[in-house]
């Protein structure tokens, strides 16, 4: 297998690379409902200004979503992993999801739901609570009117107009209300987005639960389940034994995901996450263990990848898309390492070097030759010999 210098602190070391895992083929149905937050690719050729414009390679993007839907794992679009918020605006996320419910429909078997949130309401003093309403009103039946399934995003524009949890009550009210199919909540924590602290009207994520809890038990019929992304699994857990029947908590812990899809004596988290995005041949070949309630190795595929993903997700948190982006570009899925609005730059060449070896301590380097390769690239453009 092939070595290569890479960066470690102050000094330059080898690394010789391993074979990829083989993982055990992945058959759903599985125990777990197991959603992806997908990326998009750039276009790099696109004449632009890389941190103004959206240019989305439409090709490639909607392939990747076809290659997480054949591992038999389902897509989460246009959600924070394929920039959300950070490059894709509701314009392109419109497109976006047309695009891969347009696909999914050749996919037997394929699932997908998508992000509706207000991001096309900036925040500002004079927004209100209705203005975010209608805001959400607009994006749900948007995607309702294209076929798709709701994520309901966490709203910027509401966590700055609301004046406390009364707020919150009524606006998630008003949409559950009226929308055709049952929605999965999405709490996104402050780590994630410096925006959303203080979401459900209060800075005590515990407190702010009982707000969360509340909305959802007075819509039980009309949630599918909620998506927590707090990192911190014992509040997940907390709020997990409180649902009500019959609503799933999708575990959104890119920390501590695998005991939590475990479960214990008294339930489990099914999954809607965007290390999933990087991992996706290990999540399916862990799922298919767990569906033959092989809890061991369920545990030894996943295991060396929380490492591998707690680095992705390190604070900054809300920067780990350049890590998913950067290992579809070590695995050949795109061939290049440009991302929407330039994040490629978000990250460091220490940080992507920890990355690599991590990755492939994980097994998911499928051609390592060339891996190597493209981070020789990479090391290069950044003054390294390797």
């Amino acid at each position: 297998m092939p070595t290569i210098n890479l960066p470690n602190g102050d000094r330059i070391e080898a690394f010789a690379t391993s074979a990829p895992r083989d993982f055990p083929k992945a058959t759903p149905p599985f125990p777990r409902v197991a959603l992806a937050a997908a990326h998009v690719v750039a276009d790099p050729l696109a004449e632009q200004d890389p941190w103004l414009d959206v240019k989305i390679d439409w090709d490639r993007t909607i392939a990747y979503r076809r290659y997480l839907w054949s591992l038999g794992l389902g897509v989460a679009e246009a959600m924070d992993t394929a920039q959300r918020g950070m490059g894709l605006d509701w314009t392109g996320a419109q497109e976006l999801i047309r695009r891969s419910l347009d696909a999914m429909k050749e996919v037997p078997g394929a699932v997908m739901a998508s992000g509706a949130g207000t991001d096309h309401l900036a925040p500002g003093p004079d927004v209100t609570v209705d203005d975010v309403i209608r805001a959400y009103e607009e994006q749900c039946e948007a995607i309702e009117a294209m076929g798709g399934r709701i994520i309901l995003m966490a709203s910027r524009a509401l966590a700055r107009a609301a004046r406390g949890p009364a707020d919150y009550e009524r606006v998630y009210g008003r949409i559950l209300s009226q929308v055709k199919q049952p929605v999965i909540i999405h709490w996104l924590g402050e780590m994630f987005d410096p925006a959303l602290e203080g979401y459900w009207g209060n800075h005590d994520h515990m407190a702010a639960m009982e707000t969360a809890l509340a909305v959802i038990h007075a819509h039980a019929d009309k949630v599918d389940g909620v998506k927590i992304s707090l990192l911190d699994k014992d509040k997940e857990i907390a709020m997990r034994r409180r649902l009500p029947r019959g609503v799933r908590m999708y575990t959104g812990d890119d920390f501590n995901y695998a005991e939590l899809i475990a479960g214990d004596e008294q339930g489990y988290s099914d999954a809607l996450l965007g290390i999933f995005d990087p991992i996706a041949p290990a999540v399916g070949g862990a799922l298919a263990a767990l569906s033959r309630n092989d809890l061991s190795t369920f545990h030894d595929i996943l295991a060396p990848t929380v490492p591998l993903s707690r680095h992705i997700f390190r604070a900054p948190t809300r920067f780990y898309k350049t890590g998913v982006v950067f290992m579809a570009w070590l695995n050949g899925h795109q061939d290049h390492f440009v991302m929407v609005g330039g994040q490629q730059s978000t990250r460091s060449i220490q940080h992507f070097s920890e990355l690599f070896r991590l990755a492939d301590r994980a097994g998911l380097l499928r051609d390592p030759e060339m891996a190597v390769a493209r981070m020789k690239t990479l090391l290069a453009l950044h003054g390294v010999a390797s």
